[in-house]
Formats: structure tokens, C-alpha cells, sequence
């Protein structure tokens, strides 16, 4: 990409942002649309924002404190904004040195002129007065690459401290948290998975008691034996849809009341396939029939699900929070694979499914998983080297000749230039999150947050591997493909020499990402446009309604990958093309602004995971880094530097620095101390709502189960039965 044509992608995203802040500041003074601006507010019955100035939100979103946040959008989100400010010191940090020192010493070199006059006429690639802002302009061996490697070690150090400082304040943040938290189930309670088959003449819920009861004399209450309830949720699921159907044909009944017709027009519809063949009948007395029938069909699922589909998996109920913790900290059997105990996860995440999954049938899965998602990972890369090289101007003009006269035209050529390749590679990258996150469920997961971390790390592996290496390395081949069919060992030098100038590609990504993609959050246009379409052509109940506007959370497991494709990009240009860090400084501070003011008005999140978000952050952030060194290291050695061994330490550094912060945070930011537990001892819930809680919807009977003894099998009827039985021979 050239100069003229970066400056008409930043120019361009420039005003798509202001236009969509504008757009943003319009819509949301509209009352209807404060379902969508302003949802938190609406669930909490609270009046939206009068102001009429375009900036209010700014003013809001900087005055908030960190506790608001926590207290408005939870600890997770604080944590995630947290990762911002973080990146966000770092660049800051690093560019004060990078910008100052580096930029005046690669401009006033002169290597690309020297490999241009050199080159002649083997190669087609060109430089241009941008591509000598950066490190590739310095001549071979010079004395100037010392400055290089000082910024080398000054972008390392500054993230080694900015990162020992974030987790001690998450950590502060999770135990404060954790001791004014109000009582909450999982606070009280485990989940012990493989359990032994039952004993003859027991029950699997005596066996699990006398187990625990044993272990805990003191402070166990009582158990919840896990059962699979795929038969009475699919019931379930069904008798839901027949009440929401009911709900939906009586309003459509109401509203056909007029003064003319008060009789009104009862609504009709046909049993066939999608309402379009079949028999016509009235919708009430149809789905009123079906709920009577389904109704007493899924009391039977549900008597037997909990009597004959119990499963190797419950749940430990403690009468102290202190005995929950220190349960989920020791080993309960001799034999690893038995008896496997964890926190119990917050009841609205529970992975119902995956909690009777065995354990050696977990680890194979894992596996299995792990090698599906290599694949996907290093074979991606085939068609997104292909797009990326397919979709410059030239490529394409040479593929499609009809296309040469259209790009003649400088301002379309240009706009095409700045906006091709990075809109066909974000939309290319759309199909990948669904995967991942099913693959990630497979491995038999018990918990959402677990499941969304698993699959944010995959992505964050494959988007670094496939859109930073694969665009760089695919680019960079593409552009002197004939030098390398002329001399194959010059591979290498071509990668080094054709780094920086790449630096121009991501600059216009990441602008693309700060204008339109933040734009385009801000101002919530696709949600707005979904939401009044259903409002207008599809709801028809005041639950339909609430459902077409219902808020979610903040998607972790796709905007934390994209964040650190933001984060690693900047740090492996950081020194090679420091030009690229004003723009990343934008990305972090505008998403900072935009993304606060979406946690205090937007997003509820559907779960809270207490911040156990960050040591996956942390252990990217350090991956990130460990690339941008091994990619300083590649890059002196092919300048050639008589010192550049003195980077080599750097990696290690990195990996002795990552070891250290495991083994001093990491176990206490994945599982809660006993100090903490003893500090934020709470008044203990009542057993009626604990098991309320880890109940799932589908057996609960008018939202609460009305049979405490409902973890009795069918094991204890048999037994019963064979007893009165022996009695009555004797």
C-alpha cells in the first residue's frame, strides 16, 4: 500500500467515525430507541441521559470509576477494560522511546535507496517516504542499530513491569470482590465428578453422603446428584414454545377487537410443515390442547429423569463457605481419575451436558480437540495467504482484465487500495468463532466462562498465526515472486527487507478497526435496525418485545483474540516500524472510552467468572512479546548487526518472567484463598434456594422444585421393594 493510499484509508475511516458518533448521539436522544442505548437503564426503571451535547457520553464514561464499573457491569468487564489500560501503558511507554529515538535514525539512513539501485530491475517492489520511518532503512551493521536494540530492551522491560503491577491490582480486585460479595450458591457449594459405579444396596446419593459425610462431618449438608435430562428439556423446550405461541395468538386476539367488531377475529393457523400446509385451525384452542397434553408428559420426564437417569456427577452442598473452599483445594481419593473435585461454577453457566462426561473420555477429547484446532490453525493459512495476495489492486487486475480500466481512476483505485484487503480478510475471519467455540464445548467443559476461554485461546493462536504471519509472509512472497524463482536463497533476505513496509497494511487495519469498528459499536446501527425490524414485522407480546431488545454481555471469546492481534502487532513493530504505535495508543484509548460507556449502559452480562479472565490475558500478552523478540532477533540477523546476539537473552527473560508470575499469582486468581473465604463469611442461604439454584429450569415446577428428596433413584425403590418382599416370605 502506498502513502496516498493510507492517507485516504485513515481520511476515510475518519469521517465514517464521526458520522457514526453523530448517528450514536441522534439515535440514542430518541426514547425509542432506549432499549438499545440505554438497556441497563430501562431494566432498572432509571430515565436516559438528557443531554443534547453529541459528547455527554465521553464525559460519563471518564468519570466513572473503577468500582462503578464493577458494581454496574461486574468484575469481568473491569478486568477486561483493566487489559486496556494495560496495553494501553505499554504503548504509551514505548513510544516515547520508540517515536524520539528510532524515527530520526531510520530517516535519515539511506538502505533503500542503496537496495533499489542495487536491486535494478530483479524485483518489483518499491519504498516510498513512509517505509523509511522504519527500521528497514538502516544500513547493514551500522552503529545506529544499537539505538534498536536499547528499544528492544526498553519495550520489554516496560511490559514486564506494567504486567507484574496489573496482576497484583487484579488480584486485589478479585479478593475485596470476593469478601463484600453478597452469599451466592456457588460460594457454598462443589462439583465432584467421576464418581465410582454405586455399591450393591445403595443409592448413588447415600453413596456420595456417606462419602462426603465422612470427609466433612461437620459442615456437609447434603448432595445433588446430577442426572441427564436431555428427554425432559427437550419436553421442556417444547411445552415453552406452545406457551409462548399461546401468549403470542391471544394478543393477536385482543388487538382484532373494535368497536365495530367486539366479537373480534379468532386467529387461525395450519399444522403443516413452517404454517403453510396442513389443517387450519383455531391457534388457542389448539395450543391450549397441546400444553394440556405436553404438560403431564413432562411431569413423567422429569419423575423419571431424576429417579432413573442419575449420572457420575453432583453437587456438594456445605453449610460454611470456608469448607466449600478448602474442598476444592485437596485430593478426595487415592485414585486421581475418581472422586475429581472442583469449584462449583456459577449455576446460569453450567455446561448441564458435559458434566457426566468421564474422565478419561475428557482427556481424549482434549486431545482429539487440540489436534482438530492445530490443523485448523496451520491450514487456515492456505486460503488467507491466498485472499490476502488475491485482493490487492495489481493481482486483481491481472486476474481480471476488464478491471485494469476501472483502476486507472486514482480516487477508486485508492479507496479500493485502502479498504479491500482488510475488509475481505475481517469478513473472511467471521466464519471461524462458531467453530472454535463448538470444539471448545466438546471437550467436555463444565462451565460457559471455561468454555469461552478455551475457545479465545484458539483464536488468538489462529489469528496471530494466520493473519499477522500469514499476511506478512504471503504479501511479502507474492511481491518478488520472480527474484525468488531467480535466486531461491534470497527468501530470507526478502522477508527481512519487506517486514517494515508492511507495517503500512496494518496501520490501515488497525485504523479501520479504531474508526468504523468502534464507530459502529458505539452506535449499535445492526442491533437498532434487528431490533425495529421484529418490533415491526414479528413481536406481538410484551415478551417477544422484551426478547427482540434483550441485552447481552461482552463477547470475550472474539474481542479478546482481536484485541491481541492489535496488542502483538504493535509490539513486533514496535522497534522494526515504530510509526504503527500512535495508531495502536488510538485503538486501546477510543476502545477504552467507547467500551466503558457500553458496561455502564449496553451490555449485562450473562454470567460473572469473578476476573478469572486474566491470567489467559497475561499468558497472551507474554505470547505476544515473545513473538515481537523472536521476530527482533530474525530481523537484526538479517542486518547483519555485529551485536545482535545481545537480544538473544531477551525470549528467556520473557519465559523466567512468565514462570515466576504463575508460580506467585496464578493459583490465587483461578481458585479462592482460605484467608478470603474466612474474610467474606456471609450469613449461609437457605438449602431451599441452594437447591433451587443448582437445579436445572427443565425439572423445576413452577421455578422450584416442589420434592426435596427428588435425588432418591430408582435403586432405593427397588431396594425398598425387595425388602418389604423378603419380609413378607420370612
Amino acid at each position: 500500500m502506498d502513502f496516498s493510499s493510507l492517507l485516504t484509508s485513515l481520511g476515510t475511516s475518519f469521517l465514517i467515525f464521526i458520522f457514526l458518533v453523530l448517528v450514536f448521539s441522534w439515535l440514542s436522544r430518541n426514547p425509542g430507541n432506549r432499549v438499545i442505548y440505554f438497556p441497563k437503564r430501562v431494566l432498572k426503571e432509571l430515565d436516559a441521559p438528557k443531554s443534547r451535547n453529541p459528547l455527554a457520553w465521553t464525559v460519563e464514561a471518564l468519570q466513572a470509576t473503577e468500582d462503578d464499573i464493577i458494581s454496574i457491569a461486574g468484575l469481568d468487564a473491569a478486568i477486561y477494560l483493566r487489559f486496556f489500560t494495560t496495553a494501553l501503558m505499554i504503548m504509551i511507554f514505548s513510544a516515547g522511546v520508540c517515536l524520539l529515538l528510532l524515527i530520526p535514525l531510520s530517516v535519515t539512513d539511506t538502505n533503500y535507496r542503496t537496495t533499489l539501485e542495487q536491486a535494478k530491475n530483479k524485483t518489483s517492489a518499491t519504498y516510498d517516504d513512509f517505509d523509511k520511518l522504519a527500521m528497514g532503512n538502516i544500513q547493514q551493521d551500522s552503529n545506529r542499530l544499537w539505538a534498536f536494540v536499547i528499544a528492544g530492551y526498553w519495550v520489554s522491560i516496560v511490559t514486564y513491569i506494567v504486567l507484574w503491577k496489573t496482576y497484583k491490582h487484579v488480584l486485589r480486585l478479585r479478593a475485596r470482590e470476593q469478601t463484600s460479595l453478597e452469599s451466592k450458591p456457588e460460594q457454598f457449594a462443589i462439583l465432584v465428578r467421576d464418581i465410582p459405579p454405586v455399591p450393591t444396596g445403595k443409592t448413588r446419593r447415600e453413596q456420595v453422603d456417606s462419602f462426603f459425610g465422612m470427609l466433612y462431618p461437620e459442615t456437609f449438608e447434603r448432595s445433588l446428584i446430577v442426572t441427564d435430562m436431555s428427554q425432559a428439556d427437550k419436553v421442556w423446550t417444547e411445552l415453552k414454545g406452545y406457551r409462548k405461541k399461546l401468549a403470542r395468538a391471544e394478543v393477536m386476539f385482543e388487538t382484532s377487537r373494535t368497536v365495530k367488531k367486539p366479537e373480534g377475529t379468532r386467529p387461525l393457523h395450519r399444522t403443516g410443515i413452517l404454517g403453510l400446509v396442513g389443517k387450519n385451525v383455531d391457534s388457542i384452542d389448539f395450543y391450549n390442547e397441546k400444553i394440556k397434553n405436553v404438560s403431564p408428559k413432562l411431569k413423567i420426564k422429569q419423575k423419571i429423569t431424576v429417579t432413573e437417569k442419575q449420572v457420575a456427577a453432583a453437587f456438594i452442598i456445605f453449610n460454611s463457605r470456608h469448607a466449600a473452599t478448602a474442598a476444592t483445594q485437596v485430593l478426595h481419593s487415592q485414585l486421581a481419575h475418581t472422586w475429581t473435585v472442583m469449584a462449583a461454577p456459577e449455576p446460569r453457566q453450567i455446561v448441564w451436558k458435559n458434566l457426566a462426561i468421564p474422565f478419561y473420555q475428557r482427556l481424549i477429547r482434549e486431545n482429539i480437540v487440540y489436534i482438530i484446532a492445530f490443523f485448523v490453525i496451520v491450514f487456515y493459512m492456505i486460503p488467507i495467504a491466498f485472499i490476502s495476495a488475491l485482493t490487492t489492486i495489481e493481482n486483481l487486475s491481472k486476474i481480471v482484465p476488464f478491471l485494469k480500466g476501472v483502476m486507472e481512476k486514482t480516487a477508486i483505485k485508492s479507496i479500493l487500495e485502502a479498504y479491500l484487503p482488510q475488509l475481505a480478510l475481517i469478513l473472511f475471519l467471521n466464519f471461524l468463532p462458531t467453530i472454535l467455540m463448538f470444539l471448545s464445548k466438546a471437550e467436555g467443559i463444565p462451565s460457559e466462562s471455561l468454555v469461552v476461554r478455551a475457545s479465545s485461546g484458539k483464536y488468538f493462536y489462529f489469528i496471530v498465526f494466520n493473519v499477522f504471519l500469514g499476511v506478512t509472509l504471503a504479501g511479502t512472497l507474492f511481491q518478488s515472486i520472480k527474484l525468488v524463482e531467480e535466486e531461491p536463497n534470497s527468501v530470507v533476505t526478502l522477508l527481512g527487507n519487506s517486514l517494515p513496509p508492511n507495517a503500512s497494511f496494518f496501520i490501515s487495519f488497525v485504523a479501520l478497526k479504531v474508526f468504523v469498528g468502534y464507530g459502529l459499536e458505539l452506535s449499535l446501527l445492526v442491533p437498532l435496525v434487528i431490533y425495529h425490524a421484529k418490533k415491526r414485522f414479528l413481536c406481538k407480546t410484551e415478551a417477544e418485545l422484551q426478547e427482540a431488545w434483550a441485552p447481552s454481555g461482552f463477547d470475550y471469546a472474539t474481542r479478546v483474540p482481536n484485541d491481541m492481534l492489535i496488542f502483538t502487532v504493535a509490539l513486533c513493530y514496535a522497534v522494526i516500524a515504530p510509526m504503527i504505535l500512535p495508531f495502536t495508543i488510538l485503538y486501546f484509548a477510543v476502545g477504552w472510552l467507547v467500551l466503558r460507556n457500553q458496561a455502564l449502559n449496553v451490555y449485562v452480562p450473562s454470567y460473572e467468572s469473578n476476573g478469572r479472565m486474566w491470567p489467559h490475558m497475561h499468558t497472551r500478552i507474554l505470547a505476544a512479546l515473545f513473538l515481537s523478540q523472536i521476530t527482533m532477533i530474525g530481523y537484526f540477523s538479517i542486518k547483519k548487526f555485529s551485536y545482535s546476539a545481545l537480544l538473544i537473552p531477551l525470549p528467556f527473560v520473557s519465559l523466567a518472567f512468565g514462570y515466576v508470575c504463575r508460580k506467585c499469582f496464578y493459583t490465587s486468581c483461578c481458585i479462592i484463598s482460605l484467608e478470603v473465604a474466612c474474610k467474606g463469611e456471609k450469613e449461609v442461604p437457605s438449602l431451599s434456594s441452594l437447591i433451587d439454584a443448582f437445579t436445572p429450569p427443565c425439572l423445576l415446577v413452577d421455578d422450584e422444585f416442589n420434592d426435596v428428596e427428588q435425588y432418591e433413584d430408582a435403586h432405593s425403590a427397588i431396594l425398598s421393594r425387595s425388602t418389604s418382599s423378603d419380609t413378607s416370605n420370612t
